[in-house]
């Protein structure tokens, strides 16, 4: 179980990571394809991206801690001794705990009157995806720093596992 534990670092800030990494795709993705209209016509039209995360259920940071107290060694009678009936029911979770997440497409569009555009619709209207660019470099330097500061956790624990093993 010990390799369990020391690793639960590294899956949880591993999960922070990819979170951080697809919410930094979907607003490359939103932003390239910002001004790309669709033949009129056509449903292939881009769609602006979301990247929705999902809080983990409480259970799961339950079981975990179980599971991680079940596996101490004890000294003394008084301390755990055999595993309570909410103990044995924990299943390892070797996922770690951290943010689960969806990407998910809108349907939204902005039109812009240009006559002379090959995409025009018969009354001079383009469709282009409702991208604000603001708000995606926004997600894009936010999503950028919280990927650094999961790095700064696993380097972290990379510098404790190290000093452990100096001791």
């Amino acid at each position: 179980m010990l390799p369990d534990r020391v690793f639960s670092t590294f899956q949880t800030a591993g999960r922070g990571l990819a979170v951080q990494r697809e919410k930094i795709a979907a607003a490359s993705r939103n932003i390239a394809n910002a001004g790309v209209s669709a033949p009129k016509g056509s449903d292939d039209m881009y769609r602006p991206q979301t990247v929705q995360t999902k809080a983990v259920h409480q259970d799961k940071f339950k079981n975990l801690l179980v599971d991680s107290i079940s596996t101490l060694k004890t000294s003394n009678d008084k301390h755990f001794s055999s595993p309570s009936p909410m103990q044995s029911s924990v299943q390892n979770n070797a996922g770690g705990i951290g943010p689960e997440f969806e990407v998910t497409e809108q349907e939204n569009y902005r039109y812009e009157f240009d006559p002379t555009h090959p995409d025009a619709d018969e009354n001079g209207m383009v469709q282009y995806p409702d991208v604000d660019l603001v708000h995606e470099m926004t997600q894009l330097v936010s999503a950028n720093r919280l990927y650094e500061a999961n790095l700064s956790a696993v380097e972290a624990e990379k510098q404790i596992i190290k000093r452990s093993f100096e001791i």
